[in-house]
C-alpha cells in the first residue's frame, strides 16, 4: 500500500509538473517574457513545484524532517544524479557569463541556507528572509533584455513554436496544479508509511524517497534536452531550481509553519549540497562544458552519499 501511495504519487508530481511547466511558459510567452528568463524562472519554478508541493504537505502534516529532506534532497539529486545523467548522455556546454553570475549566486544560496539551518530551527522571520532572496533574483533576472539566436532556438526547439490560447494555458496551469496537490499528499503518505515500516528517519526518506519523487520532471526535461543537445536548458533548468527550492519553497514553508530540520546528519546534508556546488563550478569552468568523465564522478558522489544515509 505505501509503495502504491508512493509511486502513484510521483506519477501526480510528474504530470502535474509536465502540465505546470509548460502551460505556464506558454503564458510568459504571451506576456514577452525572453526565453532565458522563462527557463531560469517560470521553467525553474515549475519544474520544482512538487517540492513545494510536498513540502508543505508534509510541514502541515507534522513532518518537518520529511520536509527540510525533500528540499536538501532535491538539490543534491539535481546536482549529481540529474546533471550526473545529462552530462553522460551527451557533454554540456556552457559560456562565461553562466559561470560568472549563476555559479556564484548558487554558491550563496548554499551559504545562506548552511547559516540558516546550522541553529536547527527555520522560524517564520528566516522564511520571510529566504522568500526576500528569491524576490532579489527574480528583480535581477527581469532586468535581464539580451538573448541570444541559439538560446532562442534551443527554447523554441523544447516548448514549440506555436503558443496556444490564453483559455487552454490557464486551464492547463489548473490542471497541473490540482494533480500537484494530490500527488504530494499521495507522496508524503506513503513515504511516511515506509519510513516507519523500515525503521528509517524522516530526514532519511525526505532525502532519498521523496526527494527523488519530486525530482522527476528536473530529471526527464534535463535528459530530453541533453539528448538534444540543448545545455543551456538543462543548466538553467537545474541551477535555477536549486535557487528556488531555497528561497521560494524552503522560505514558503517556513512562513506557513516553522520547520525543525534537527539530527546529527543534518550538517553533512548541507555541507555535500555545499560540496557540489564547489566540485560541478570548476568542472563547469575547464573548457566552458562538463563532459561524460565529469558527469560519472558527479553520479559516483550521489551513489556514495545514498549509500551513507542507509548505512552510514
Amino acid at each position: 500500500m505505501a509503495w502504491s501511495l508512493v509511486v502513484a504519487g510521483a506519477a501526480l508530481l510528474y504530470g502535474g509538473g509536465e502540465l505546470l511547466v509548460r502551460h505556464a511558459v506558454a503564458l510568459a510567452r504571451r506576456l514577452g517574457m525572453s526565453p532565458l528568463v522563462v527557463g531560469l524562472t517560470v521553467v525553474a519554478f515549475g519544474t520544482s513545484a512538487p517540492e513545494l508541493a510536498a513540502t508543505l504537505a508534509a510541514t502541515l502534516s507534522g513532518n518537518p524532517q520529511v520536509a527540510y529532506g525533500n528540499v536538501v534532497g532535491s538539490n543534491i539529486a539535481n546536482l549529481s544524479l540529474v546533471l550526473g545523467l545529462a552530462a553522460l548522455v551527451r557533454p554540456l556546454r556552457t559560456r562565461a557569463r553562466f559561470i560568472r553570475r549563476e555559479m556564484p549566486f548558487l554558491l550563496l544560496v548554499s551559504l545562506v541556507l548552511f547559516y540558516v539551518v546550522a541553529d536547527g530551527w527555520i522560524g517564520r522571520a528566516e522564511g520571510a528572509l529566504l522568500f526576500a532572496g528569491i524576490i532579489v533574483y527574480l528583480t535581477y533576472l527581469l532586468r535581464e533584455k539580451s538573448e541570444t539566436p541559439d538560446v532562442e532556438a534551443e527554447f523554441a526547439a523544447e516548448y514549440g513554436q506555436t503558443v496556444p490560447a490564453a483559455w487552454i494555458s490557464l486551464l492547463g496551469v489548473a490542471a497541473g496544479v490540482a494533480l500537484l496537490t494530490g500527488g504530494a499528499a499521495a507522496l508524503v503518505e506513503g513515504a511516511s508509511a515506509l519510513a516507519r515500516s523500515w525503521g528509517v528517519a524522516d530526514r532519511v526518506v525526505g532525502l532519498t524517497v521523496v526527494a527523488l519523487g519530486t525530482s522527476l520532471p528536473e530529471l526527464a526535461s534535463s535528459l530530453v534536452a541533453a539528448r538534444k543537445g540543448e545545455s543551456e536548458l538543462v543548466l538553467g533548468n537545474l541551477v535555477g531550481s536549486n535557487i528556488f527550492n531555497v528561497f521560494a519553497i524552503l522560505g514558503i514553508t517556513a512562513m506557513v509553519h516553522p520547520v525543525k530540520p534537527d539530527g546529527p546528519g543534518v550538517i553533512v546534508d548541507l555541507s555535500v549540497m555545499l560540496g557540489l556546488v564547489l566540485l560541478a563550478w570548476p568542472f563547469l569552468y575547464t573548457g566552458l562544458r562538463l563532459g561524460r568523465r565529469e558527469g560519472a564522478v558527479l553520479l559516483l558522489v550521489y551513489v556514495f552519499y545514498i549509500r551513507y544515509l542507509y548505512t552510514g
